[in-house]
């Protein structure tokens, strides 16, 4: 069993640090190389593993190299695996990474994970029902987010949804989360609200509520941090700066995944965001994604302001 059960997907990140992207047909010289382990769902279990969460990771990989990493991976940051490895290539993603900035462009390729259905996840239905927390994205099929959302649901389990990539949804999945966490382009893909100031993430963030979300929005604001925005109450939490920034590959899911994990831990709402604005800041003070997430040593010293 689980507190905390992640239905996502798992990809082998090829991470490319240059000055600038590329123009089509133009070769540039780039300053750095990675391979690692990425993926929204993956890189969010992880972070809940260091963070110290009992977390199942819900997912279908290949048999193959990037499978072997996927496992090992977890192993390593304490993810039990719930999912399926099966005769079809893992998933991978290309990486741009602005070399000044840290900022990042992401190609993804899903692979095995593109075939995550709703009976993969029914199968899983005590799994999800056990959890205190079920979080899903949407890198994986719709279908099969939804129907880990319905699962939760019915069983009273807290349901969060990080809509990233960003696109519209039905207004009957949106009513399945307690809570939604987009940055600003998610939410003007849910709302066709542009998220440009503040004013604007409100108007998005009440427009969420009024398709049905059920306890609070959280968009999540770059380096401003977070607006935390429920019926009555609308705040931005600050970011907690951690040092310089090195790569911010990974932040939304560090965010998403110190959220879950207060959540799980029974802390209030409002407390959980700032939890989870302390992993985001110390994440990106490190290359990587999921090599970036932090310990739960250095998130308490963090929160504690003793680094």
């Amino acid at each position: 069993m689980a507190d905390i059960v992640i239905l996502g997907v798992f990809v082998a990140d090829a991470a490319y640090r240059a000055g600038r992207l590329p123009r089509m047909g133009e070769t540039i010289l780039g300053s750095g190389f990675a391979l690692g382990p990425g993926g929204k769902g993956s890189n969010q279990a992880v972070a809940c593993g260091r963070a110290g969460a009992r977390v199942a990771m819900l997912a279908r990989i290949g048999r193959d190299t990037f499978g072997d990493m996927a496992e090992e991976t977890w192993r390593a940051a304490g993810v039990a695996f719930a999912g399926d490895r099966v005769d079809e290539p893992t998933g991978s993603a290309m990486i741009f990474v602005d070399e000044a900035s840290g900022d990042n462009a992401i190609v993804i390729v899903p692979g095995a994970a593109a075939g995550i259905g709703p009976a993969d996840v029914e199968a899983r239905r005590d799994l999800i029902g056990g959890a205190k927390v079920f979080v899903t994205q949407l890198e994986q099929p719709v279908g099969a987010a939804t129907a880990g959302l319905r699962i939760a649901r019915e069983a009273g389990v807290v349901t969060l949804l990080n809509p990233a990539p960003a696109m519209p949804l039905p207004d009957e999945v949106l009513a399945m989360c307690d809570y939604v966490t987009p940055n600003e382009t998610e939410a003007e893909a849910l709302t066709g609200i542009a998220v440009a100031d503040e004013d604007g993430a409100r108007r998005a963030a009440d427009a969420l509520l009024a398709k049905g979300v059920a306890e609070a929005v959280i968009l999540t604001l770059g380096a401003r941090g977070a607006l935390f925005h429920a019926r009555g109450v609308s705040e931005v939490v600050p970011a907690r700066p951690a040092g310089p920034v090195v790569e911010t590959t990974g932040a939304g899911d560090a965010f998403n995944a110190g959220f879950a994990t207060a959540l799980a831990e029974g802390r209030a709402p409002f407390d959980a965001v700032r939890f989870g604005n302390a992993l985001a800041g110390l994440s990106i003070t490190r290359p990587g994604a999921a090599a970036s997430m932090p310990t739960r040593a250095e998130i308490d010293a963090h929160l504690a302001g003793r680094a």
